[in-house]
């Protein structure tokens, strides 16, 4: 059965709009951004600065972390840096947080901090404002 070229025409700038329109709608940091919600779902490759920053207004954030593998989160998010490779204030944070004697790694050059139980993200922690 062949689809005829006008159906298909329409099909593709409906298509065209409706994305056109999503983008218009949620520009880049909003969590409903099409391009951070295509980077969620494995789809898309993120700039990882743009999807930490983007990571702050979401609703639930956890859900990309907790539970995955540090290769997992590294395939994701590229780099994971220990404590003693990020900022001095984010280090002082750590220290003085109730996870300082945990297995922790941060994203990038983030704020967000993973900690791990083992090999496994059991938790997401925006470090800011310590």
């Amino acid at each position: 059965m062949k689809i005829p070229v006008q159906i298909l025409s329409a099909f593709s700038v409906a298509l065209a709009i409706f994305l056109g329109g999503w983008l218009l709608m949620y520009p880049s940091p909003d969590p409903k951004n099409i391009r951070y919600v295509l980077w969620k779902a494995d789809l898309y490759k993120l700039n990882v600065n743009e999807a930490t920053g983007t990571m702050v207004g979401d609703r639930s954030p956890e859900k990309l972390v907790v539970g995955k593998t540090k290769a997992q989160l590294r395939e994701k998010f590229g780099s994971l840096l220990p404590a003693a490779d990020v900022s001095s204030y984010l280090q002082d944070c750590y220290h003085s947080s109730a996870w300082r004697d945990r297995d922790v790694l941060f994203i990038g050059n983030s704020w967000w901090m993973v900690v791990f139980d083992g090999d496994k993200a059991t938790n997401l922690v925006l470090v800011k404002g310590c």
